[in-house]
Formats: C-alpha cells, sequence, structure tokens
C-alpha cells in the first residue's frame, strides 16, 4: 500500500522582529511564502496546508494550490500553528502515515529536500528525520504518525524542536548546510540578497 504523506507550512507569525511580514519578502521574483507553497505542491511529497495567522488576509493569495488553515491563536507560539495543520490534514487523510513540518522563512528550501526526509525514513524506519545545519538540527523536519499525539500536546514557541530533543536516540538526519540561513531581521533580508548578486 502506498504510504500517505503531508507538509504543513507554518506562516502564521507576526515577524516582529523585522517589522513587516517576512512571507511577503520577495526572492528571486517570488515571495518567501509562494516559493515555499510551489516548492512543496511540486514536491509530490503529499497534501499541504499552509497555517495563517497574523496577516492572513494579506497572505492568501500566496497560498494557491495549497489548503489554508488559520490559527487565531498565532500569538501564543508555533505549537498551535503545529496543532492547526495537523488536525486539518489528519482529518482529511486519516490514513496520513507522517508530516514534514516546515517554514517559509528558509530560502533555500528545495523539493529534493522534502523527498530525501521521506527517503531517509523509508529507509531507516525512524520516526523523525531533522534538516542538519551542521551540528544544528531544524526545519523542514518530518514526524511519524506515532508522533502525533505528541504534537498535539507541544504548546507555546519551542515548536517541534523539543519533540526532536526528546528523542535524540532515534532521530535521523539529512544534511542540510544552507538550513541555517532564515530570515528574522532586516540585516537577514540584505544579506540573503546580497549573495544573489
Amino acid at each position: 500500500m502506498q504510504e500517505e504523506y503531508g507538509i504543513i507550512i507554518l506562516a502564521a507569525g507576526s515577524s516582529s522582529r523585522l517589522g513587516q511580514p517576512k512571507q511577503s519578502l520577495v526572492y528571486n521574483e517570488h515571495t518567501l511564502l509562494k516559493r515555499i507553497v510551489t516548492t512543496a505542491i511540486q514536491s509530490a511529497c503529499g497534501a499541504v496546508v499552509v497555517v495563517l495567522g497574523a496577516n492572513a488576509t494579506l497572505l492568501k493569495k500566496e497560498c494557491e494550490g495549497a489548503a489554508m488553515v488559520i490559527n487565531d491563536n498565532w500569538q501564543t507560539g508555533m505549537a498551535g500553528s503545529i496543532g492547526c495543520g495537523l488536525k486539518y490534514l489528519t482529518s482529511r487523510h486519516p490514513q496520513l502515515d507522517g508530516v514534514i513540518i516546515t517554514v517559509c522563512d528558509q530560502p533555500h528550501i528545495t523539493g529534493a529536500l522534502l523527498q530525501q526526509l521521506l527517503d531517509a525514513h523509508q529507509q531507516t524506519h525512524l520516526p523523525i528525520i531533522a534538516s542538519d545545519y551542521g551540528g544544528i538540527t531544524g526545519t523542514p523536519v518530518f514526524f511519524h504518525r506515532a508522533l502525533f499525539p505528541e504534537l498535539l500536546l507541544l504548546e507555546g514557541d519551542k515548536g517541534a524542536k523539543q519533540l526532536v530533543q526528546k528523542n535524540k536516540d532515534c532521530t535521523g538526519l539529512v544534511a542540510f548546510p544552507l538550513g541555517k540561513e532564515d530570515i528574522d531581521t532586516k540585516e537577514d533580508y540584505e544579506r540573503l540578497l546580497r549573495e544573489r548578486e
């Protein structure tokens, strides 16, 4: 039987450190949100849902082709958005075998990377496959359905990182050196644009 997966894109935050919605920043002719939505859909790794919150009305147009859910309590942190996305996917795809959780402020995520996460899980049968930025583990990260109950219990703004740390012994890694580049400040964005030149 073909295994079934999903992708949750977390895009609910207000980008307080940046001072404007980071999801709308343009890189290589597309907004950061549009880039990850397109990448996720084209990867064909599973059903894609985007979790919006702050600035949802402004950002809906960037999510074409993907499902959208609104996290009305986005201020409470990333954990609530993970729960919103997971509940949406599992209600529509009850046979879901696992999900990839990703964000929109890592501009170097590719469809090949998302596929590598699934391949690594299928080869090792480990319940978590995280991206490795040279000693740092983070998103995108794959979770097997056995961990869905724990994902739904997460609270606050630590996201799923605490679950990865708690289960280090059963976490596989996929190298993603460019993963350490994420956009949190104006300086981060300016540096990203300079690198492209």
